[in-house]
């Protein structure tokens, strides 16, 4: 059984927040918990190319943006997921901090960041 409270996770600066990683690839799970935070008024440009990833929305509001320009409004209770691999924007709101519980598979190392300032999108 694993058991692990927020203020004592590996926490990673990952571009535009923070993101909290609660299940690693090391505890053999096959998939990763992060507690995300993403910061008010950021747009990031992102993509999984080797993970699939699904977002559930505990606080604040924004959106999820397509490559192609689709938008899809991100509120507390809603969840999306990216199960095509799928470049996308991930836009928090001016308010306020968007928080999103994310599932990666397959697990993550833990030390992935984005490189936002490259040109295209930020992978991993």
């Amino acid at each position: 059984m694993i058991i692990r409270d927020l203020e004592s996770v590996k926490t990673v600066e990952w571009g535009n927040g923070l993101s909290r990683r609660l299940l690693l690839e090391s505890d053999g799970m096959g998939y990763s918990v992060t507690d995300t935070t993403v910061r008010a008024g950021t747009k990031s440009r992102l993509e999984y190319r080797s993970h699939l990833e699904a977002c559930y929305c505990i606080e604040g509001s924004g959106e999820v943006v397509s490559a192609s320009g689709d938008s899809y409004p991100i509120t507390p209770g809603r969840l999306y997921a990216l199960d095509q691999h799928e470049a996308h924007y991930l836009i928090a709101s001016p308010d306020a901090d968007l928080r999103l519980v994310c599932v990666f598979s397959p697990a993550l190392t833990g030390d992935e960041q984005h490189d936002l300032d490259a040109d295209g999108f930020s992978q991993y």
